[in-house]
């Protein structure tokens, strides 16, 4: 892949935010990695998506480094450097504020496994962060939400391919995938299961989902022995 591809298919995967609902105005950006040159791709700090370009995505080094001339990267650059520093095998990532997942973040709660529409993309319960301290939120702010969120990963050991999203604390939805178009189609996911969850409490008090129905689910697509689909040719 090129660095022009690598700005086309960034480009198409912030258009896809907005036009799945996920991103009103600015609300949202989404990144990717080209992991051999370590140059990232992102969206400009403030521009409507409108009127953003293929050319208008700012690359950068992975220690935030804007490679060339151009916008300001988005502010959210650093969280998007940490998960690719922390976490080697995604290739995109995707930030909304889209209403039903950060309706979750806002209440601080974790987004419960209940049926197979999430387990089919995520293996158990979307984690919550825990709140950032004061100091953490007064010093390098962005670089801290990437690293909450890669705290509460570790701390639970989930694995990134395994839980391709978060929500921090009080923020919003973080979705990654192993590219830009895959952290989009996830983040959609994630906004629907999240809505799935808030309606079924209108229904009745849901249960979690049995794990080895869980499990199955995951793991016929995402698992060694995934048969969901048709594979790749050849």
């Amino acid at each position: 892949m090129t660095l022009d591809e690598l700005k086309r298919d960034v480009l198409a995967a912030n258009l896809e935010l907005c036009h799945r609902g996920l991103a009103l105005f600015t609300w949202g950006n989404a990144s990717g990695i080209d992991r051999d040159r370590g140059i990232v791709a992102i969206k400009p700090s403030g521009v409507p998506y409108a009127s953003m370009t293929a050319a208008g995505m700012v690359l950068v080094d992975l220690d935030g480094r804007v490679v060339g001339q151009g916008y300001r990267p988005s502010s959210d650059l650093e969280t998007h450097l940490c998960l690719y520093r922390a976490f080697p095998d995604i290739g995109g990532v995707v930030h909304t504020h889209s209403t039903f997942a950060t309706a979750w973040a806002q209440a601080g709660c974790d987004l419960p496994c209940e049926g197979t529409t999430h387990a089919d993309y995520f293996h158990g319960p979307i984690p919550c962060t825990r709140r950032l301290e004061t100091a953490e939120i007064a010093g390098a702010y962005e670089r801290e939400t990437g690293e909450v969120i890669v705290e509460t990963l570790t701390r639970r050991g989930l694995a990134a391919r395994a839980m391709p999203a978060a929500l921090v604390h009080g923020h919003g939805p973080f979705a990654w995938g192993g590219d830009p178009a895959e952290a989009v189609h996830n983040a959609v996911v994630l906004e629907e299961v999240a809505r799935i969850a808030l309606l079924s409490r209108t229904v009745a008090a849901p249960q979690p989902i049995a794990q080895a129905l869980l499990d199955r689910h995951f793991l016929r697509k995402h698992g060694p022995g995934a048969y969901y689909g048709q594979g790749r040719a050849g």
